[in-house]
């Protein structure tokens, strides 16, 4: 029951991560040391259904309450406290760089200081084009939109697992970011009003864009499975290089205008809490 409460709550932590520009879930999930065992629970749901749902089953109710209960809670954390807010997430994103260490260091590999470098600067190239992307776009639910949902939801599967990348930040590229929060949050707004038009609109929009994910996380997850089966190192190494710039995106979307001695101390209070949380979570 133990173990249960804690997937639960890692399951939170990769929900939160998922729905913040610049923080990635799959990165949570390398650092909570649980990425191995979710994608090859994944990879194995239809081969061994009952252990690969007991697996799963936890994190995705941590997930959902993560993603329901804290979409208008990090907003407003960022908006009031987004020093602190910032480092607790990148503390929670370090926690987990000794573990990823271990899997990486050994004898010199070229390959894999390339991939590094190369994934290190993905993630700043891809802040870039966020930061230049104005173009808002929505999901709905009509034929066409249903389509462009499917599609939008497995590019957002593919990020959402791929350490280091930050779905949110994609979607955001995209267009679609602001049209995901808004249908999501508009859903729990219309669920507490019994609002049955406005569930019925928000949850149209969505359902096409969660099938999406759902495909979408099957088909990166049998990569993913590959290359660590195959290429370990060297695909942990391209992972730290994507875990390594992950703090500028993060920074770069907390809304930060000024700085203050109280916040900073605050701030390397909740960095050392994410730390240790991710630290010991990924040794549980």
């Amino acid at each position: 029951m133990i173990n249960f409460i804690l997937d639960i709550l890692r399951g939170i932590v990769i929900g939160v991560a998922n729905i913040i520009p610049g923080v990635s879930g799959g990165t949570m999930m390398v650092s909570m040391g649980i990425y191995d065992s979710i994608i090859s629970s994944i990879n194995n749901l239809f081969k061994d259904f009952k252990k690969s749902i007991l697996t799963l089953l936890p994190y995705g109710i941590g997930m959902v309450a993560g993603i329901v209960g804290f979409a208008f809670a990090i907003e407003w954390l960022f908006g009031k406290f987004p020093i602190p807010t910032a480092l607790l997430f990148i503390g929670l994103i370090f926690g987990g760089i000794p573990m990823i260490w271990k899997k990486v260091q050994g004898k010199k590999d070229i390959v894999a200081i390339i991939l590094f470098v190369a994934f290190f600067a993905l993630i700043i190239g891809l802040e870039f084009l966020g930061r230049k992307a104005g173009i808002e776009r929505e999901l709905s639910f009509s034929p066409i939109g249903i389509v462009i949902g499917l599609l939008v939801g497995c590019i957002a599967a593919a990020t959402m697992i791929i350490p280091g990348v930050s779905g949110s930040m994609v979607m955001i590229i995209l267009g679609y970011y602001n049209s995901i929060i808004g249908s999501l949050t508009g859903v729990v707004t219309a669920l507490k009003e019994f609002d049955i038009k406005g569930i019925l609109t928000n949850a149209g929009a969505l359902i096409p864009f969660v099938l999406g994910v759902l495909a979408g996380i099957f088909g990166v997850a049998k990569i993913i499975r590959y290359l660590l089966d195959k290429h370990e190192r060297r695909t942990y190494a391209a992972i730290l290089g994507l875990i390594a710039a992950s703090p500028y995106p993060v920074f770069a979307h907390s809304g930060v205008t000024s700085v203050s001695a109280g916040a900073v101390i605050i701030g390397i209070i909740t960095f050392a809490v994410g730390f240790v949380a991710a630290f010991k979570l990924g040794k549980e």
